[in-house]
């Protein structure tokens, strides 16, 4: 099968060189001058995976378009709309999208996958490939489970049985609106715990149960299955967004509190304020991501700011556990 990888950063390159292993084609297209692409291209390696001989790389986007069957994109979240107006000048009728991305657009509150058939892609050649793991650990063998999710049941089955392996346990998902949601929502809910481990405040299970129940509130709300919160996505990939030292939001969410910038892309800032876009639109309560948003965005002393808006959480007034 000849895949292109659009998207050499950190996941992209792992994704490359794991579906180079599963004895496919593949093309890894990185723009030309992105940091990502030019270490690749000058030292065939960056630092999380040795480039397979195999693979081709490639900063031509029409030849990766038109070369592949399927299309994997792994790029950042926010930059989707306009990406795939530069993709959509290639002929893609026949072609498979599959987004190893996650996130919601920020001003609309769009999954990815509708942003994709806002471009143009029928929406039964789209699937989203999200779940729980880290490259840096994958690489040294230690697998895991993920997901793959689509409103096309026999192309969800076709991509499990063919990208799974030993080293990634796949499910077949059966809710493609809570799988995005819910993989995105997990991002902003790795700042929220970098913030408590600053803070030495004992809340990660309280932030684990009540971050996914809200997540669910919203899941539901939006029309989706709210059990897919509990699955793969979402409360599956707490532990390693939650308490990974390689997770780029808990690491924000950390330097934050301590007054410090953190330079690597971490998808839950933007997530933040498309989440609490979304929650003013069904009418649902998101006192977390309420307040993430608040820390990310708010003006002033940032380690201050996050003491603050946990204390505001615990004065909210008291509710039923499981409330609607």
């Amino acid at each position: 099968m000849k895949i292109s990888v659009l998207g050499c950063g950190r996941w992209g390159s792992f994704i490359a060189w794991y579906l180079t292993q599963r004895g496919n084609e593949v093309t890894s297209w990185g723009p030309e001058g992105d940091p990502s692409y030019e270490v690749l291209k000058q030292t065939g390696r960056n630092e999380y995976v040795q480039l397979d001989e195999r693979i081709r790389l490639t900063c031509d986007l029409e030849r990766a378009v038109s070369d592949a069957q399927i299309i994997v994109i792994s790029i950042s979240s926010q930059g989707l709309r306009g990406f795939m107006r530069r993709i959509m000048r290639c002929d893609v009728s026949d072609k498979i999208f599959v987004l190893c991305m996650k996130g919601i657009e920020n001003g609309t509150g769009k999954r990815l996958s509708e942003i994709l058939v806002e471009s143009g892609v029928s929406s039964d050649r789209i699937a989203v490939w999200v779940g729980p793991g880290h490259i840096q650990s994958f690489v040294q063998g230690v697998p895991n489970c993920m997901v793959i999710d689509s409103e096309n049941e026999s192309l969800k089955r076709e991509l499990v049985d063919r990208f799974k392996s030993d080293l990634i346990r796949f499910y077949y998902g059966n809710d493609l609106l809570g799988t995005e949601i819910g993989a995105a929502a997990k991002n902003v809910m790795g700042i929220a715990a970098g913030i408590l481990d600053v803070l030495c405040v004992p809340l990660k299970g309280p932030l684990m149960s009540r971050g996914a129940r809200e997540v669910a509130r919203l899941i539901k709300a939006m029309g989706g299955n709210e059990l897919s919160a509990y699955g793969l996505a979402h409360l599956g990939d707490y532990e390693t967004t939650l308490f990974s030292p390689y997770s780029h939001n808990r690491m924000y969410g950390e330097m934050l509190a301590k007054g410090q910038r953190f330079e690597k892309l971490a998808e839950g800032v933007a997530t933040s304020g498309a989440m609490k876009l979304l929650g003013e639109k069904y009418g649902v309560d998101l006192p977390i991501t309420k307040a993430v948003y608040a820390v990310c965005y708010g003006s002033g002393d940032d380690a201050a700011r996050c003491k603050e808006e946990i204390g505001k959480l615990f004065r909210r007034s008291t509710k039923a556990e499981m409330y609607e």
